[in-house]
């Protein structure tokens, strides 16, 4: 019990600092945290150490606990991207988590073409024909699961340990674009032509057709997204 109510108010803190409501240079007291949410001194305390090591905030002697400017927050935080994702920001996080995609996985096929293992390399088939059969199944949640594991294979297959820790902010844009609507009910045929064509490029070692399928991978899901957004997809509450 006492986990989940340390988890309600990291989020709804969390949520406030991410989405703009407390601005930069709020100052936030223990006590009047513990008032607010109901929570316990421990609670209170352990969240505000969660957001510190976020770089959300920061805790000054005799003031209080300070709201961080943004450009200090640790934007590769999972946490923070998921709050931004639920968030009036959404579009703008899309974008820049798109262009973050956009840099870096198409350069991660190309080296896991070159350095994945045989093993890696047949999974990542498997799993690009497992896309297959969920996509034309309509079962957007099993998709989403493949996906993930997809994109976190071929990071992993790369050999950059940095590109490796990336996987968990793909994750968090693939599943907020499933959880807020913004995939259509059925993946586009020719996204997942593209996985296939991934998978096999890597699977030849074919260095060059790697990084060119995963880079239309991702400009095919940023122009997804605008097209679902422009047409007036789900609101941002």
């Amino acid at each position: 019990m006492g986990t989940d109510r340390h988890e309600q108010v990291l989020d709804a803190l969390g949520a406030a600092i991410a989405n703009g409501s407390l601005v930069p240079g709020t100052v936030l007291r223990s006590e009047e945290l513990q008032e607010h949410f109901g929570a316990s001194r421990t609670v209170a305390r352990e969240v505000v150490r969660v957001l510190e090591t976020m770089r959300l905030t920061s805790s000054k002697r005799r003031v209080g606990v300070i709201v961080r400017e943004p450009v200090e927050w640790n934007h590769y935080d999972p946490r923070l991207i998921r709050w931004q994702l639920d968030g009036p920001g959404r579009p703008a996080a899309l974008a820049t988590l798109n262009e973050l995609r956009s840099a870096i996985e198409p350069c991660a096929a190309r080296f896991a073409a070159l350095r994945a293992t045989p093993e890696e390399r047949g999974r990542l088939g498997a799993l690009g024909e497992r896309l297959a059969r969920t996509a034309k199944a309509r079962d957007l949640s099993a998709f989403l699961g493949f996906d993930i594991a997809f994109h976190d294979l071929l990071l992993t297959a790369s050999r950059n340990p940095m590109f490796a820790q990336l996987s968990e902010i793909v994750a968090e844009v693939l599943t907020g674009r499933t959880g807020h609507g913004l995939m259509p009910p059925e993946p586009q045929p020719e996204a997942v032509a593209l996985h296939l064509a991934v998978a096999a490029a890597v699977a030849a070692g074919d260095a060059d057709r790697a990084e060119r399928a995963m880079r239309d991978i991702v400009v095919q899901a940023r122009e997804e997204i605008a097209a679902l957004v422009s047409e007036g997809g789900p609101e941002v509450e």
